[in-house]
């Protein structure tokens, strides 16, 4: 709580009056601070919605921050996002605009999320989808991984239309938080006349893994989904769009019309 109240004031001195008050405090006497202080003080204490001004005041800049760092993280990790062989794709070779989620198939959002990805991937052949399994409920349901290390052998077997299939097979049981079973898995893997992979192809996942929850947390994720929405190409803080957290259907479209320079 004090911690919290000296952020707060902290965001009240930061305010051009009271700095400038702050910085002109040095004319005056210990007296006159102290009195000065005495009326600050009551003043809070009679009108206590400035700290909560205060507080939403620096939380919106706090996450415009967030964002601002998000956005260049995204642009300086390009490459990682749309480059790399062991990450799932579907859509043309050529695309001018990626559209990149961060997913795990225990996220109860994520399952929300599911159809309005589908559709977005209807709606825009000319754009490139890029999957990047990211399994952090895995602690807490192995499924979670289980299912993450499938679809990536799915990848490497049959390429993106199976994986397409088997991704939105997952999500279409509808059983997320811990309801997956190996049985839907499996399901999902006989739907594209797939192989379930082998404990040593299972190993050789877990790199691929490991490298998008380091991806993730470098730029900014704190959970499932997330999404990206950039130019393949000269991407910038302009045209690039990061959505943390389950979004709408329009959300996701005007992201990519912002990346297609609409």
């Amino acid at each position: 709580m004090k911690r919290h109240m000296m952020t707060l004031l902290a965001a009240l001195i930061a305010t051009p009056g009271i700095a400038a008050a702050a910085d002109s405090s040095a004319n005056f006497t210990d007296a006159q601070q102290q009195a000065i202080g005495k009326i600050a003080s009551d003043y809070i204490i009679a009108h206590p919605e400035v700290l909560v001004q205060a507080s939403q005041k620096l939380q919106a800049q706090q996450q415009q921050q967030q964002a601002s760092d998000s956005l260049a993280a995204v642009v300086a990790n390009a490459p990682a996002l749309l480059q790399d062989k062991d990450t799932p794709t579907y859509g043309p070779k050529d695309a001018k605009v990626a559209f990149v989620e961060f997913f795990d198939y225990q996220c109860m959002y994520c399952s929300r999320m599911a159809p309005l990805v589908e559709q977005t991937i209807k709606a825009n052949p000319n754009v490139r989808f890029v999957f990047k399994e990211w399994p952090i409920f895995g602690d807490r349901w192995k499924a979670s991984i289980t299912a993450a290390e499938t679809g990536l052998s799915i990848w490497k077997q049959k390429g993106p239309q199976a994986y397409l299939a088997y991704h939105n097979a997952i999500y279409a049981t509808g059983h997320d938080e811990g309801k997956l079973t190996d049985a839907d898995i499996s399901g999902a893997v006989e739907k594209v006349n797939g192989a379930l992979p082998s404990e040593a192809h299972r190993q050789e996942t877990h790199a691929a893994l490991a490298k998008n929850d380091d991806l993730a947390k470098s730029l900014g994720f704190q959970g499932t989904p997330g999404f990206i929405v950039m130019p393949v190409s000269g991407a910038n803080a302009n045209n690039t769009t990061v959505l943390p957290g389950a979004v709408s259907a329009e959300d996701l479209q005007a992201a990519i019309s912002k990346a297609q320079g609409k």
